[in-house]
């Protein structure tokens, strides 16, 4: 008589994201990282340790900040809860990122993967929504003047900005319904969003057969359990682990409670939105706020849909030739985009050379093709020279748009002092 194998109510819901075996291939620690269970998981770790600084925090401009001291020292473990929620929701930030590149740079954004490539744009916009809103929570000096630099950028756009900068805050300014705005867009409506688009993420990645495989003749098959589960398993564990350690040592910041009437030197904006702010301080608000994010956007939900000449899903950076041009273009892009702002700060005073232009001209188209015509050139000669294709080509766009954020970013990180001056 065939003996029949009982399944247990865990191994139904590991089946709902998993097939019964999968490819060998797939159960490389190196396929994935493990960045996008990573991010599962930490969003379960902010939605436990959100739920539980609920009972202590009161969404008013007078009760906020003490609220905070009083979780920080009346409340048992109240310092740990929000130190963990604190660094669980800035690695989400960065494994988010992290997440997409590996996706992009595997090439699995193609064919019947290109829809899941939009929910996780989606995514990543609400992971950083969720951690914007977050910031102002603590009214401290820092979050009150983060969130003031952000939505006053907003305003920049043209026609909608400043109802667009009024809708968000809920007043001409960041005050007490701006509080609340964030407090219900934090708690509620941005989670809900996520939970919806991370199952219909999960549900595409398990119809699509799991991750990107490069094709092969012949496939080995393994159970998943226990050879891929046991290795999310291991990874959690590690990832637990360090948040509580960290959380253990390491306290969030919280400086005085915000003053609407005495601004910081500097004031900057939180620390994702640094690359954004540093664009700002070089370029016209027409380029800095409105052409260059919103053609960047438009950039990279279009990836999947672009005429392409040669598609390898799952091979990293598509060839050795497209390799090669990423990791060249990102060197190339930071280093580029240090020495022009450095060359902006100290020598190309266009605005006071061309006092009499239009200053959409003389500080932003100008400025604009400074960079934009040696990454022309620079593609150009990638092309010429060693013929690369268009998928490498788009590949190294990529790669330079990301480098150079991230350039800009840790300029306004770590160079920028008071007034914004560049110091070393």
């Amino acid at each position: 008589m065939k003996e029949t194998k009982t399944v247990s109510s865990i191994e139904k819901f590991i089946l709902h994201l998993h097939p019964y075996k999968i490819d060998s291939r797939a159960t490389k620690f190196n396929r994935t990282f493990g960045l996008g269970g990573v991010c599962a998981l930490l969003f379960i770790i902010l939605s436990i340790t959100g739920l539980l600084l609920r009972f202590s925090y009161i969404p008013t401009v007078e009760h906020a900040y003490d609220s905070i001291l009083g979780l920080k020292n009346n409340t048992i473990f109240g310092q740990f809860i929000r130190n963990l929620h604190h660094l669980s929701g800035k690695l989400m930030v960065v494994v988010s990122f992290l997440h997409l590149l590996r996706v992009y740079f595997s090439q699995s954004i193609f064919h019947k993967r290109s829809e899941n490539w939009i929910y996780g744009l989606l995514m990543m916009f609400l992971v950083i929504a969720s951690s914007f809103t977050g910031y102002l929570l603590p009214w401290d000096q820092l979050a009150y003047w983060a969130v003031t630099v952000i939505t006053q950028i907003f305003e920049y756009i043209p026609f909608i900005g400043h109802s667009l900068a009024y809708a968000i805050r809920g007043s001409e300014t960041v005050d007490g319904n701006t509080l609340l705005n964030f407090y219900t867009l934090h708690t509620g409506i941005i989670p809900l969003l996520f939970i919806v688009l991370m199952v219909m993420h999960f549900w595409l990645v398990r119809k699509a057969g799991g991750i990107a495989l490069p094709k092969k003749e012949e496939q080995d098959f393994v159970d998943i359990v226990p050879n891929l589960v046991s290795k999310e398993i291991m990874v959690a564990c590690i990832v637990i682990a360090g948040l509580f350690l960290t959380a253990a040592f390491y306290d969030a910041p919280l400086l005085d409670q915000a003053n609407p009437l005495k601004s910081p030197n500097p004031s900057k904006a939180p620390w994702y939105f640094l690359g954004a702010q540093e664009l700002l301080l070089h370029l016209h608000p027409f380029f800095g706020a409105v052409v260059i994010p919103f053609a960047t956007g438009i950039f990279f939900l279009g990836l999947p849909f672009y005429k392409y000449d040669k598609i390898n899903i799952g091979v990293w950076f598509n060839s050795p030739l497209g390799k090669k041009m990423t990791i060249q273009s990102s060197l190339i892009a930071f280093v580029f985009t240090f020495i022009l702002i450095y060359l902006f700060e100290h020598f190309l005073h266009f605005d006071l050379w061309l006092a009499s232009w239009p200053s959409v001209i003389s500080t932003g188209l100008i400025p604009f093709l400074f960079y934009i015509v040696p990454v022309a050139i620079y593609l150009l000669f990638w092309n010429k020279k060693h013929k690369a294709n268009r998928t490498e080509l788009i590949m190294a766009c990529t790669s330079i748009i990301l480098s150079s954020y991230i350039c800009m970013l840790l300029i306004s990180l770590l160079f920028r002092g008071e007034g914004m001056l560049m110091i070393f």
